[in-house]
């Protein structure tokens, strides 16, 4: 990482307060000014003058400290990881896909409506489907929206009837906007009873599995959805195949 330096000024500018920390590579040193006024106006003049003339400034300061905050989370969430494997790995009521005897295990933290949700769908679809020595344990979290909602209820009741695999994959491929009636018709697609899955759903547990999820996504620290436990590695965000299949083998070498 480049070095830089951390120039933390404060003034004021009319009668509000200013507190700018920017990031400052070395090399635009010469550019500052040379000295720093006494007066607090003219030092809130001379960093405003500044920063307008050196914008690029504002933007290095904020990649700077969302690279930190982003370390920072990443270490709590694999703090997290170490303190929540019952709940990671050893809910029995989580649907299991791929293989359940696997030797890399993946944990997978989706919402029937992301988008994002949807293109880690097809590399993980792929990249198991090729691999064959993987689990999966799907945690639902659905958060955006009652469409999400009724899907993750749907989903877990499928188990019943032994349709989740082909139910999951079915929601996670349907590209169209999710309401009830669309959730059903995908449901009677791939083989489900809607009258026995009606029943099935209204089992409270598992709206209590969903509210277990959210509370294990808290803990985790996520922010969104797609979210993955590879492994112990905690994996924010969407995944290509390429990044897929490198992350399982390290999972493999750890």
């Amino acid at each position: 990482m480049r070095s830089v330096l951390l120039l933390i000024c404060a003034g004021l500018l009319g009668a509000g307060a200013l507190l700018a920390v920017c990031t400052i590579e070395p090399a635009r040193l010469a550019a500052a000014p040379a000295a720093l006024p006494a007066d607090k106006a003219a030092l809130g003049k001379s960093i405003r003058e500044y920063l307008i003339a050196n914008p690029e400034v504002l933007v290095e300061a904020m990649q700077e400290l969302e690279r930190k905050q982003d370390g920072q989370q990443s270490a709590a969430a694999q703090k997290a990881v170490q303190e929540n494997q019952a709940e990671l790995f050893r809910d029995a009521d989580s649907p299991i896909g791929g293989n359940p005897s696997g030797d890399v295990v993946i944990v997978d933290f989706n919402d029937y409506q992301c988008p994002y949700c949807k293109k880690a769908h097809k590399a993980m679809k792929s990249v198991v489907g090729a691999d064959g020595k993987v689990k999966i344990i799907y945690k639902d979290l659905p958060i955006l929206g009652e469409a999400s909602k009724i899907a993750a209820v749907a989903a877990l009741a499928s188990v019943k009837q032994g349709k989740h695999q082909a139910f999951h994959d079915a929601l996670m491929e349907f590209t169209g906007k999710l309401d009830r009636d669309k959730i059903f018709e995908i449901a009677a697609s791939v083989g489900l009873d809607r009258a026995q899955l009606e029943k099935d759903m209204e089992d409270p547990k598992l709206k209590q599995l969903i509210e277990r999820n959210l509370e294990l996504a808290s803990a985790l620290g996520i922010r969104g959805t797609p979210a993955f436990v590879i492994g112990t590695q905690f994996v924010p965000g969407a995944v290509d195949a390429a990044a897929l299949k490198q992350l399982i083998a390290e999972a493999r070498r750890s």
